[in-house]
């Protein structure tokens, strides 16, 4: 059986994923997907994603001992920990530490996310293993696997596209039949390959980040598995794969 493999970029898309009872990969390369591969990598306990800056606060005031971490328009919201930027969120920082994260884009893709079986997190950062433990799934659940941009405030983000066709490099030709969207996006990554910092920071959200002072975050987004962590987002948590199966 082949397994069959899409890219979407809408709520509507996330909507049709789960319907479809699909594998779901939420990609967001700058940066949230970076920031919580970066975070669980570091030894992070858990990442709590939320909707709203509201509700990651109002979690934060239950759980005290939580750090609140997260972005809007960019930037850090006043009165939280750490902003987005994933090289915060370093060992001596969250070892050992449940996260709770919200962001303008990502962690709202992963939540429309929810009602998925398995929706594992993804970013050029760890793209070869969620390409590998998205496909495993896939292949013992017998069903496809979607592939979704979270975007930038709901427009299509050119670092995503490109990211999806890193992941989707990972994927044997024999074993997935990919959409005429996975395949552009598979042809995307494989020509900005070879200078591919370069192609994503001439993207609009890499030029906007690089005008706020995270240039060194959108070099260190660009890197191309330099990580075996895949995180997975299950019960309202993200957490690594290798935990959960643990637990």
């Amino acid at each position: 059986m082949n397994i069959p493999a899409n890219l979407g970029f809408t709520a509507e898309d996330i909507a049709k994923a789960v319907q479809r009872r699909d594998v779901i990969v939420v990609i967001d390369v700058l940066r949230c997907c970076s920031t919580i591969i970066t975070a669980l990598a570091n030894t992070a306990c858990e990442v709590i994603p939320t909707m709203t800056v509201k509700e990651a606060c109002d979690l934060h005031q239950k759980n005290p001992e939580l750090i609140l971490a997260g972005e809007r328009g960019g930037i850090k919201p006043k009165g939280f920990d750490l902003g987005n930027s994933p090289l915060d969120f370093s060992s001596q920082r969250v070892n050992g530490k449940s996260i709770v994260l919200t962001t303008t884009s990502g962690s709202k893709a992963i939540i429309s996310s929810r009602n998925a079986e398995h929706v594992f997190i993804g970013a050029l950062l760890n793209a070869k293993a969620v390409a590998e433990a998205s496909l495993n799934v896939a292949t013992q659940e017998k069903t496809g696997i979607s592939l979704i941009s979270a975007g930038t405030d709901g427009y299509f983000a050119l670092e995503d596209f490109i990211g999806a066709g890193a992941i989707a490099q990972g994927f044997p030709a024999r074993n997935v039949e990919c959409s005429d969207t996975v395949l552009g996006a598979l042809l995307a990554f494989q020509k900005a390959r070879r200078s591919i910092t370069k192609v994503l920071q001439s993207g609009c959200h890499a030029r906007r980040l690089r005008s706020l002072g995270f240039e060194e975050d959108v070099r260190f987004c660009c890197r191309l598995n330099t990580s075996q962590t895949v995180p997975l987002f299950k019960d309202e948590t993200i957490k690594p794969l290798a935990n959960l199966s643990k637990g």
